[in-house]
């Protein structure tokens, strides 16, 4: 699509392009454009060099696995005696990973951006069952490993509260609402 300048327009009609690029990209579409054009690179210095419609799932979980180099959460291995410990007390020659939360958020913009970019939903490899399972596989390791619970907190059933108890307006007068006469009713209870 081409940008669209006023005088080559005819119809006057404002142009797409030109309507979104007037207000400032949010600090969300400026991180899914940047993550996308890292993948997009990716793609094109893997070897063999990868087109975007030959990506499947295993190439995401590969490059999840690649981005791991430049993790900045300290995640224990099962021989370290820290294993398990949310606050290590002293440093350990454990790697540095991409923390699972991170992974989670870019798999979620890389999804929105390839969809952006003419892909199908349905052939989304950022959706791929492979993604999930390893992002899953990641969050449990992630979670013993770092003594962190990545378990969804789950939401309390409100307790009802019980309404007021009503004055009874009947109790100082004696009379029931359906032996007072229609007068009274219609007064608003006058006593």
């Amino acid at each position: 699509m081409e940008l669209v300048s006023p005088q080559s327009n005819p119809n006057n009609f404002p142009s797409p392009i030109l309507a979104n690029s007037s207000a400032t990209p949010s600090r969300y579409e400026n991180q899914k454009r940047r993550d996308w054009i890292t993948f997009c690179q990716y793609l094109r210095n893997h070897r063999p060099p990868l087109s975007l419609s030959m990506c499947s799932g295993a190439h995401v979980v590969e490059f999840l696995r690649y981005l791991d180099q430049f993790g900045k959460t300290k995640v224990h291995n099962p021989t370290c005696p820290f294993f398990g410990l949310p606050n290590p007390p002293a440093p350990c020659p454990c790697p540095l990973r991409q923390a699972w939360g991170s992974l989670d958020a870019l798999i979620g913009r890389l999804r929105a951006a390839f969809e952006e970019h003419g892909g199908r939903p349905d052939g989304n490899p950022f959706g791929a069952r492979a993604v999930r399972i390893f992002l899953r596989q990641v969050r449990d390791f992630q979670a013993k490993a770092r003594g962190v619970s990545y378990e969804k907190k789950r939401k309390r059933p409100k307790q009802k509260v019980a309404p007021p108890p009503l004055v009874d307006a009947t109790a100082a007068t004696g009379a029931s609402i359906l032996t007072m006469p229609s007068a009274l009713l219609n007064e608003g209870m006058k006593f």
